[in-house]
């Protein structure tokens, strides 16, 4: 049957309101996000595996979240939006009706707090990840600059006009990706929990006695969705090991600040560690590294679910 131009062109409008609505009816588009506004945990892993066959494992496995590192790994905006795009599951979408992604990527960039590269933060959320990971924020200065460039300038008369967003605003390739219209990305694209709808998540590294010191200051910082302690880094700058009590100290330092301002609070896991950290109160936590869902991988994140009350369903 022959379709007449008007008949072809409702049936397209059609679609496409449906489809600008997929997330309005199905919740969030960040599911780590959910997973925290609930008072969950999220779990998931550190990648350097730009591969489109990990991308695919990834997108459909049981992790929360992946951080795509470009600190330790090069930083390349290109294999990025390549990783992106292999993370998009059609089948998913399709048979669930919600573009929302099972696994949320979110970036690690390759620069410290002190170099303040807005540049850097633009281009990520451009491509369209839905959070950014900012390695070694020590004080509250730029942690103020890391959530001021991941925001666009707000409306006059918001009620949540500060910090000043930094972001220029050309999100084409974001937009596409989000499978949202222009109007639709520029509402949801703000940080949680400043923007209660916010799909953004800001995760700030803490890594120094610098850090630990000026955490208060650091995690009030209207903005902040997360707190990621990084412990290799942390005992280095202090001059210990590891397991050194100092270490342990700063550590639980941090982690009750986080608990006193209800921000989720990070650190690396695995399967013998992650059902301790997590019932002390860890709430984003990683489960593995570059091995991608190994049995180790898998391992703790079954552990970390069911110590989080997490072992059926979301």
């Amino acid at each position: 049957m022959r379709l007449t131009r008007s008949v072809l062109a409702a049936g397209l409008l059609s679609a496409f309101v449906a489809g600008s609505a997929l997330a309005d009816n199905h919740g969030r588009l960040n599911h780590t996000i959910s997973v925290l506004e609930s008072g969950g945990a999220a779990f998931g892993i550190f990648s350097g595996d730009r591969s489109a066959s990990n991308a695919r494992r990834l997108a459909r496995s049981d992790l929360d979240y992946v951080f795509i590192d470009m600190e330790h790994g090069p930083y390349d905006a290109e294999t990025l939006q390549q990783v992106l795009f292999a993370m998009t599951d059609k089948a998913e979408i399709a048979k669930t009706g919600s573009l929302r992604m099972n696994t949320t990527p979110i970036v690690r960039i390759p620069v410290n707090g002190r170099e303040m590269n807005q540049h850097i933060v633009k281009q990520v959320l451009d491509l369209g990840v839905f959070g950014v990971m900012f390695p070694m924020i020590n004080t509250r200065e730029e942690a103020e600059f890391a959530i001021r460039s991941m925001r666009f300038p707000q409306a006059r008369g918001s009620n949540d006009m500060e910090p000043t967003g930094l972001r220029g605003r050309s999100p084409g390739n974001a937009v596409w990706y989000w499978g949202t219209t222009g109007s639709e990305y520029y509402e949801k694209a703000d940080l949680w929990p400043l923007d209660p709808e916010g799909e953004l998540l800001a995760v700030l590294q803490i890594e120094s006695p610098e850090a630990v010191a000026n955490i208060e200051e650091i995690i009030t910082v209207p903005g902040v969705g997360a707190i990621f302690i990084g412990p290799a880094d942390l005992s280095t700058n202090m001059g210990v090991p590891r397991s050194h009590p100092e270490v342990q100290a700063a550590m639980a330092t941090v982690l009750a600040s986080c608990i006193k301002h209800n921000v989720p609070c990070g650190l690396t896991t695995g399967a013998s560690s992650v059902e301790a950290r997590t019932k002390e109160g860890y709430r984003f936590v990683t489960v593995g590294g570059d091995g991608g869902i190994s049995p180790g991988t898998a391992d703790a994140l079954a552990k970390g679910r069911e110590a989080a009350g997490r072992t059926g369903g979301e």
